[in-house]
Order: C-alpha cells, then structure tokens, then sequence
C-alpha cells in the first residue's frame, strides 16, 4: 500500500500538470508563481530547521567513534575514526561527508541454520549511495548552463567529462544512467528485503519515485521528446533574475519536469532528505573524542543542597534506634 500510495501521488502530480499545462493554459502558474513558492519554502524551511537544530543544547561531548581513543603515548589512537583535534574532526567529517565512512562499515545480520547469528558484509548499499548522491550533484552543476550566463567554465568541463564516453548523438551521460540504475536499486532493495520492507513507510518510497520522475523525465527531454533549449533558458534565466518569462512552444514535459523539481524543493525541508545539512550539526560527528585528555564539564551545573548520612541519622537517630537499625552514633541519654 506505501508504494501504491506514492506511485499514485506521482501520477497524480504527471496528470495535474498535464491538464493544467494543456487544457487550462495555465504556463505561468507552473512555470513561475509554483517554482517561487517552491524556492521559498525550500530556503525558508531549512533555514528554520537548521537554526532550530543549532539551538539544541549539547552539554557533553558524546561522538559516536570506531576506533582507539587517544589516551597513554604507547598506545596508537585512532586519528580519523576516533578523532582528538580540530584537524582530525574535520578529516573525518570529509571522510563522512565525500565518501560515506559510516556506511561504508555498514554489515548485514542473518539467522542461519543451526540456528546460527551471522555477521557479513554489506557494501551494496554504500555503493548505490554513493552513487545516486554524486551523479545527483553532478546533474545540478551540468544544469548551471541553463541559469547562468555566461556559463561557468567549470560546467563545459564536467559536461566532456560525463560524457566521456560519446555514445549516440546527443552524447549519453553517464550519469543519467548511474542516476537511474541507483534508484532502482535502492528501491528494489526496499521491496525484496523483507525486514527493510517492514520498517519501509510511504515517506521512505516517494522521494525515491519523485527523484526517478525528475531522472526519467530530463532523460525524456533530451534523447527523446526533444524541446527547445533557448525557450528552457529563457525562462531560467527569467527565474534567477526576477524577471520571468514565459515563452511559447516549451511542450509539457518540461512543465511536468519542472514542477516535479519544485515538489522536491518544496519536501526536501520537511522530510527525511535533509539528512544533508544535519551531518554538519551532530554531535556524534562534530565533536572530538577528547574526554581522557580535557574535562568536560556541565555548563548547567548548580550547587545541590545535599543530605549527608551524619545529617540523616541525626534527624532520625529516635526513629533509627526504636525500629532497632544500627547507627553510627549512640542515642544519648536524657
């Protein structure tokens, strides 16, 4: 039912579009006020999930490591995954962030025959990771070309590099093609894994059929129902600068490629995607595991009126030594 419940909401999304674009003529309702409001809510959201978030009090250091911490000079502390310096903190930030560290250790548990609790290996999902996130940022620089003028020197050359291969005319980008076989991973892995299946909520299946639409629907743009580029960069161009415009003869599909693009901006800061900016503030990776070496205290520490054991038994000596418990000190007499 997740699944159906998403994919539905994807056709949903196609056809709205489409009877919008088509029947309703409404091209600056799609093509303007909905990309505004989507970069708005986009900006908006991350801005107050990311200050609420930095507003979250952390007291004491508590990094998640996987390696020796530093304590006596004899033993070999890990530098990168139990990091006790600035330096090492951000080596292993860059490790976390460009190459997934973290999942990269990622195991798998199986119950075998005997029955048996098996530990292994699970670097498929590292692998389609890191692969979905890279050709995901690649896609974004290539498409510089459209809002910017003049064009980046950067965006000529990774265009020549993403197309290395020169297959077919236009030239097939490889990451068009590592985008799409990643999502398809990472949902066939959501729907044959039964235990991934379980836990899988509607949440977890539409950004991955959102992303797909926007993958498959550029595809679509570019090999095979062709649209006029100049008309696209106008309109870009219109967007960035405060100055829209809506030229005529854009076609459809790129309305629909355009507001799927804007439901992705408008989800992205209220869904399980902003895992992106959150690296950068927790503190199970932010912090150094300095503990043995630097004393870290509560800055909300107040002094506690106490009750010593002396005081305790002088309340209650009476009481203590009527119910015959032992006490440090007689009852004296009156």
């Amino acid at each position: 039912m997740n699944i159906l419940f998403s994919l539905f909401a994807i056709v949903i999304i196609i056809v709205a579009v489409t009877l919008g674009v088509e029947t309703a003529k409404l091209d600056f309702l799609f093509g303007v006020i909905i990309p505004y409001a989507a970069i708005a809510t986009f900006i908006l959201g991350i801005v107050l999930r990311v200050i609420r978030w930095a507003r979250s009090p952390v007291p004491y250091h508590i990094p998640t490591v996987a390696g020796q911490q530093k304590s006596l000079k004899w033993i070999k502390s890990s530098k990168l995954e139990s990091p006790s310096s600035t330096l090492g903190v951000i080596g292993r930030m860059c490790l976390e962030i460009l190459l997934f560290r973290s999942l990269f250790r990622n195991t798998k548990t199986e119950l075998k025959n005997g029955p048996v609790l098996a530990y292994g290996s699970s670097k498929y999902l590292w692998l389609g990771a890191l692969a979905f996130h890279w050709t995901f940022f690649v896609i974004v620089l290539r498409h510089f070309r459209y809002f910017m003028e003049p064009v980046p020197a950067f965006v000529p050359f990774l265009q020549d590099l993403d197309g290395f291969f020169q297959v077919g005319l236009p030239i097939l980008y490889a990451s068009d093609v590592i985008i799409v076989a990643a999502l398809t991973f990472l949902f066939l892995r959501r729907v044959f894994d039964s235990k991934l299946r379980y836990i899988s909520l509607a949440s977890d299946y539409f950004p991955l059929f959102l992303i797909l639409s926007i993958a498959i629907t550029g595809i679509l743009m570019r090999y095979f129902t062709r649209v006029d580029i100049v008309n696209v960069k106008e309109l870009a161009l219109g967007l960035f600068s405060f100055h829209p415009v809506i030229p005529e003869g854009i076609g459809v599909i790129f309305y629909i490629h355009l507001f799927l693009v804007s439901t992705l901006l408008a989800y992205f800061p209220f869904s399980k995607l902003l895992h992106m900016p959150g690296i950068f503030l927790s503190p199970t990776r932010n912090l150094a595991n300095n503990s043995r070496t630097k004393r870290h205290v509560n800055p909300w520490e107040y002094p506690v009126r106490v009750h010593t054991y002396e005081e305790y038994e002088d309340e209650f000596r009476e009481k203590m030594k009527a119910t015959g418990l032992p006490l440090e000190k007689e009852l004296e007499e009156k």
